[in-house]
This record gives structure tokens, sequence and C-alpha cells, in this order.
């Protein structure tokens, strides 16, 4: 015969239906919490935080890069830091564009689409400024538009520009940038659909004293191969690691290789008397100190640095370096 249950354990039973044990219930929240994400359908992020930080990476690079050329280049302290790497529409980063300014579109090979590199004008009055000698630009000077010569004086370092930001790419992707054409209204600038996300770093650039923006605008679609390959393990080297390292040293080669520094040669010298060099007359032979084959000090700027004998190569006059010379006659001169 079956057991009949009492009053008070089938309340006991109803009381414990739907009830679960604090782990179990523990368990499900942390599995609904890792499961369930949100999603900002006005705003899709397509990059991911930690893809944010490695392209965060590779533009520091080709901010030192670049700001190492402008230096040299300016003849004056020049730095450039990235402010931020953004995810906007295409339509809201128009908008943000002011008129005149200044869009050097780009094209990507081995990537579909275009890239803007774009200068405020103030910057780029104040680069011509530089280049042509002067001091800075005034900072409280009225907006125009960049003039056809200004454009040619500032190409170059608009080139320049692209071949460093592709070197700073080079450590993830194959990417080659190619200046295209000039723009100085946003309207004419048509590198993606108004609702397709696009890529925005912002760049501060300081010149002597005075601060100027600079940015960089990708739409994602061109970049998406790239930036589905890219994980944690970019961002030690790009940091400051041996490519990082690499990239600063050659940079600083290359600009050392162009300088230019005076060099001279002491032939000899020799001691006479004004009466003397006032009568002095075509055909008249001064007496060095110096032994026809005797070293020559061969100066680098104003201080010795080597040693030469003098002779002819290819019906020039010329001299041949001996030796180098030592800490003390490097001192003494």
């Amino acid at each position: 015969m079956p057991e009949v249950l009492s009053q008070s354990e089938i309340d006991s039973l109803l009381a414990g239906i739907g009830k679960e044990s604090p782990a179990e219930t523990k368990e499900a929240v942390q599995k609904e919490e890792h499961e369930v994400q949100g999603f900002d359908f006005r705003r899709p992020n397509r990059v991911s935080k930690n893809q944010l930080r490695i392209l965060q990476a590779v533009h520091e690079t080709f901010a030192e890069l670049f700001s190492f050329y402008l230096a040299s280049k300016l003849q004056t302290q020049v730095s450039i830091s990235v402010s931020s790497v953004d995810q906007l529409f295409y339509s809201e980063y128009q908008l943000s564009i002011g008129s005149p300014t200044c869009l050097y579109v780009f094209n990507m090979e081995n990537a579909e689409g275009r890239g803007v590199l774009e200068f405020s004008p103030t910057l780029v009055f104040a680069i011509v400024e530089r280049l042509l000698g002067g001091g800075a630009a005034e900072p409280n000077r009225k907006l125009r538009a960049v003039t056809e010569i200004e454009k040619s004086l500032v190409k170059t370092t608009i080139d320049k520009a692209l071949s460093d930001l592709q070197n700073a790419w080079r450590s993830i992707s194959n990417l080659k940038f190619k200046l295209e054409r000039f723009e100085s209204e946003a309207d004419f600038l048509q590198i993606a659909p108004a609702s397709e996300i696009v890529l925005i770093v912002s760049f501060d650039v300081q010149i002597a004293n005075t601060g100027y923006l600079m940015n960089v605008c990708f739409p994602t679609f061109s970049l998406e191969d790239i930036i589905q390959r890219l994980n944690l393990q970019y961002v030690a080297p790009l940091a400051g690691g041996a490519t990082g390292q690499r990239m600063k040293s050659e940079a600083t080669l290359k600009n050392i290789s162009t300088t230019e520094l005076p060099v001279s040669v002491i032939l000899g010298k020799s001691m006479i008397t004004l009466r003397d060099l006032i009568g002095l007359q075509m055909g008249d032979v001064i007496i060095l100190d110096s032994k026809r084959d005797g070293l020559l000090p061969v100066k680098i700027a104003s201080r010795t640095k080597f040693f030469a004998r003098v002779g002819v190569h290819d019906d020039h006059k010329a001299v041949k370096i001996v030796r180098t010379a030592s800490e003390e006659e490097q001192n003494g001169e």
C-alpha cells in the first residue's frame, strides 16, 4: 500500500519547487554573463580594444619616425604623439573636417580602398615657413586654401610621411601607400559609404612651442583581413622591441647621412710682413712651413680628424688620407 504524505510534507515539497542551490544559481549567472554581450546597433565596433592597442602601437612608431624627419628637415624641435584611435561613421568624420583643410588621399596597394592623411592648414603653413627659412607661422593667421606653390613645397614632406607610415605598418602587413590626389574640401572626399565605419588615428604635432593637428583615416573594410589577424603577440615588439629600435636606427642613420659638414686641408702656414703682403704680385712664391712629402691635417668643421698627403687624381688636385688623428692630436688643434 503506497505511503500517504502528511500535509506538512506536501507544503515542504511545494515550497522547494523552483528553488536552486546557491552553487547552481552562481554558475547560471556566470554562464549568462559570459554568453551575453552588449551591442550598440547605432555604433557597431568593428575593431576590438586589443586590436586598437596594436594599431595605436603601430602609429606610435610612425609618429617617432616622422618626428625625426621633421626635426632634421625643419631644423627645430618636433614631437608627435598619438592622441586617440577612434571608430566613427564615415559621415561623422566628414562633418568633423574643417574648411578649408588639407586632405591627402593615398592608395593602399595590397588592400582594397584608399586612406586619407589630413593636415591642418596651420601645420602646412608652419612647415612651409620653416622650409623657406622663416620662423614659426603666426598662430592667429586667417585660414585660407593652400596655394599651388605651397602644395609643391610640402609634397616631399607628405611623401615622406606616407613612407614612414608604410614602414610602421610593415610589422603587421606589407601594405604600400602611394599619394593619389589632394583635396581641400571634405565634400569631394569619397573613400567610403556614409554608413561605413572608419578608423581615425589622431596625432598631436608640436613644432617648437606650437601645437598642430594631424589625422589618418582608414576604412575598416579595406583592413578587415589584416585586423582579423591581429592579436596580442604584436603588442610587445611594436611597443619598443627590436623592430621599433631598428626602424629608429635606420631613420637616424638616414638623416645623418644627408648632413653636410665642411672639410678643409691645411696645406701649410707662413709669416710675412705687411710690406711684403702689399707688394705681392702675380708669380710671386710664398714659402710654407710644410714639407713636400709631409702629412697635412684634414679638418672636419674646425677639428683635425685625419692626416693626408697632397697629390693629383683625374687631373684634379687632391689629398689622400693616410691615417686618423689621435685623440691628443684632435684635442691639441
